[in-house]
């Protein structure tokens, strides 16, 4: 066949061919244009993104804190603090298992991340991967066989729960172990007491003149004189009775107006009356008194205080299993009336208080015919009602304020015209009649103080009366210092051992030290 001439051949074949090579020359010549932008704009920042790593690190490796890195959630020291906690739960189940090889393959692991945490923390460098990963790939291995012997979550969970069951027991129990002993070393008589009362009692026996003045003191006009100032104590501690009178009348003005009436258990009688016959006290007069002479005691309408009666003429002595609780002296207190038929008013002390100012103004403080002035104690909440007395009873609950406010025993001014015509005792005896099964409250006399004096308290200014010098160790100087009296209150009494240092100087200082009785037992 014959071929067509060049001018009659198809001219589209032709122009595709052109564009074809069009395309693919832009194409090259963009890709150069590109390549040469990109190199040169990678070359121009390079420097700059470079220097900015290195800062970072420095800056890192300057303020690495080992503890903002286990609260990052990226860092390898939070992973291995994560495995670790892990890991000690599964080294007590692994343990109660008895799947010792477990329990020991764990700690090994465990200890391995405690060094490298340590270790991380002496250089000021975070955790690397190539570190960490050993340590977490093997506890990792572990905790997966710790699953496959079925100890899972749940299992852990429950067991941690039982853990935790247990040891809030062991604490609650250790909590009441600590009390108990704390109470029973508080109410003990330490050696050099028991000395110093024995001495006192045997020269009440040597000395027939002491036998005597004590017989003449007991009519002595002053002692029903409501022109004098007078105060009451109920103690078996003879040298804590001291410092209460030596401390008062150091302070007053007139010391020679002011009346002690102190009553005694029968054991102390002699120690007691000794003492305060031998030496004088600034011209003040201390009266001292036996259980024994309150004979209308005796007749007394609630079962409660016949128990205490009769527990102490049986074993000579004045507690029962609970010493704050049934303890007939620390109940004479709502039997100051009785006590003191003849007198108006009256400060009642504590044997663990020191005075530190003059205590005639509270003498002149308007009770506005209320019984008995107290300080307050609710500046907490948990000196209120609620906190003392059980509300769950009906009895408690229709007629007392839960939130109504705590006041303290130790230092107090009472009215007793207003207590026999309020009749307070009687409404003391009705309570504990009602408490008989201990439910109300448990034990101690401030429980039933609340309810007998209930709407009958005037509160004072808190200087007059400072308390917790027997258990706080950081209460204000400043409010110390201020204080008119100071109250060693808690299990630390400062005639033992376990008294708190600090405080301990209020005290001691209005012991004479030199006297022979003391010299002799009591070691300063």
């Amino acid at each position: 066949m014959r071929r067509r001439a060049p001018e009659y051949r198809r001219p589209s074949r032709r122009r595709l061919s052109y564009w074809i090579c069009l395309f693919l020359g832009i194409s090259i010549a963009a890709g150069l244009v590109l390549f040469f932008f990109q190199h040169h704009h990678e070359d121009g920042f390079e420097p700059h993104v470079r220097e900015k790593i290195v800062a970072d690190k420095e800056i890192h490796h300057e303020t690495l804190n080992l503890s903002q890195e286990l609260f990052s959630v990226t860092s390898f020291a939070r992973q291995l603090a994560d495995q670790m906690t892990l890991a000690k739960a599964y080294v007590i189940i692994a343990k109660e298992h008895n799947n010792l090889q477990l329990a020991w393959e764990l700690s090994l692991q465990i200890r391995n991340g405690q060094r490298l945490l340590s270790q991380a923390a002496e250089r000021g460098k975070a955790i690397s991967l190539e570190e960490a990963n050993p340590i977490i790939s093997q506890l990792a291995q572990l905790i997966y066989n710790a699953q496959d012997y079925h100890y899972d979550i749940s299992t852990i969970i429950t067991t941690l729960k039982s853990h935790i069951h247990a040891l809030e027991e062991r604490v609650h129990a250790a909590t009441m172990q600590s009390a108990e002993f704390g109470q029973l070393a508080a109410e003990s008589i330490p050696k050099s007491l028991h000395c110093f009362n024995i001495k006192l009692t045997e020269e009440w026996f040597r000395n027939s003149s002491i036998r005597k003045s004590s017989e003449d003191g007991k009519n002595l006009p002053r002692l029903v004189d409501n022109n004098l100032y007078h105060f009451c104590l109920f103690s078996d501690n003879v040298l804590a009775t001291s410092v209460v009178v030596n401390s008062t009348v150091s302070n007053a003005e007139h010391p020679h107006q002011f009346v002690f009436h102190v009553v005694t258990d029968e054991v102390n009688y002699r120690a007691m009356t000794t003492w305060f016959l031998r030496n004088d006290f600034r011209g003040c007069t201390v009266e001292v008194r036996s259980t024994k002479e309150l004979v209308w005691l005796n007749t007394s309408p609630s079962p409660f205080i016949e128990q205490l009666i009769h527990a102490e003429y049986q074993t000579g002595e004045t507690t029962l299993q609970d010493p704050n609780s049934a303890s007939l002296l620390n109940h004479l207190r709502f039997y100051i009336p009785q006590i003191l038929p003849q007198l108006e008013k009256v400060v009642f002390l504590d044997d663990d208080v020191v005075v530190q100012k003059d205590l005639t103004p509270l003498f002149s403080v308007e009770l506005h015919e209320n019984v008995i002035g107290a300080v307050e104690t609710c500046l907490e909440a948990y000196h209120r009602f609620y906190k003392y007395l059980n509300f769950s009873n009906s009895i408690i609950s229709s007629k007392f304020d839960p939130q109504a406010c705590g006041w303290a025993f130790g230092m107090n001014i009472f009215d007793l015209i207003a207590w026999r015509k309020a009749n307070v005792t009687a409404k003391y005896h009705y309570w504990q009649d009602q408490n008989v099964d201990h439910m109300l409250w448990k034990k101690g006399t401030l429980a039933p103080g609340l309810l007998a004096f209930y709407g009958l308290i005037e509160p004072l200014d808190r200087r007059w009366h400072v308390l917790g010098l027997g258990y706080d160790w950081e209460i204000d100087d400043r409010l110390i210092h201020s204080a008119a009296v100071v109250h060693f209150n808690g299990n630390m009494k400062p005639w033992l051992k376990l008294a708190i240092s600090k405080y301990k100087h209020l005290w001691e200082q209005y012991i004479d030290f030199s006297h022979p009785s003391i010299r002799d037992c009591i070691m300063h």
